[in-house]
Parts: structure tokens; sequence; C-alpha cells
């Protein structure tokens, strides 16, 4: 397993891909819409993002691993770059968006993200890829996608509804 994506893997490999996509959704894993919205703009700390900010992220990290399984799936052996989530952060209208805006926009997402890894046969999933100097096969992709939002959503959980 590679290290760094381990954190969000070990979250949810105790499930199969596909029963992951359909039980840990955008709604399933963000449930708790009223406490986001409550908590508006506020961090938790200096320099923290805002729960807008966290999802945005989330959306953004999704789509980059996204084409990153499709690339390794097709068997592109083309070295990909990693890539900054504090310059992605920086440049978004996060903050002029609704906890209801992005969460629809990130259900779109997991759609595509879904049919996307619905389409790739077991040959396809278990191609090797490098991203950011690091192998990674497309299928533990697919575990990232599922497991990075809920480590951000511990994450809300622990440092910022406490300031409910």
């Amino acid at each position: 397993m590679p290290q760094f994506f381990d954190r969000y893997i070990n979250l949810v490999d105790d499930i199969d891909l596909f029963e992951g996509f359909s039980k840990l959704t955008p709604e399933s894993v963000f449930a708790e819409t009223e406490k986001l919205n409550a908590l508006g703009d506020w961090v938790y700390a200096e320099s923290k993002w805002t729960v807008k900010d966290i999802l945005q992220h989330v959306i953004d990290n999704e789509r980059i691993m996204s084409y990153r399984a499709l690339r390794f799936s097709r068997n592109d052996k083309t070295q990909l770059p990693g890539y900054d989530e504090a310059i992605l952060a920086a440049n978004t209208v996060a903050s002029h968006r609704t906890v209801a805006d992005l969460m629809e926009e990130w259900s779109e997402l997991r759609r595509s993200t879904i049919t996307l890894f619905k389409n790739m046969d077991k040959t396809m999933l278990t191609r090797v890829g490098n991203a950011n100097q690091t192998e990674i096969t497309a299928l533990a992709l697919g575990f990232v996608i599922l497991g990075h939002p809920v480590h951000h959503m511990k994450v809300i959980r622990d440092r910022y509804f406490p300031l409910l």
C-alpha cells in the first residue's frame, strides 16, 4: 500500500469498492448538513479551511484521483505530477457557495466516478501507474476516493463540531 494514501485506504479497506460507492455516498458521509451549515465560515484555528473549503477540496481531490485512475487503467505509463492542495484551495469560490451547492456538485461527480470504475475490468483495475513519485493501482485510487472524504469528515467532527 502506498505511503500517504494508506491513511485514506485504511479507513475503507474492509469493503468492496462498489459496496463502498453504494454506502459511502457524499450524502451519507457528510450527512450532518444542519451542523455543516451552522458552521458557516468558521474555522477552528487560524489558516484552517472552512467546511465549504473542505468540501471543495474533497471534490477537487476526487476529480484528480479519477483522472489518475483513468490514465493508469488505460496503461498510460506517464509519470503524473502531484498537486498542491493549498494552491487549489486558495483559488476557488467555495466561500461564495452553499453547502447544498457543493454537495450537489460532489454527488454529480460521484456518479461519473462510479461510471468510470464500473467500466474497468480486473486487469484495468490492477494496473499500476505513478503519480507524485508514488506507484499506485487504479483500484487503490478508488479506495482513496472513498476514504479521503471519510478522513475529512472525522476532522470536521473532531475539530469543527465542538465549535457549535
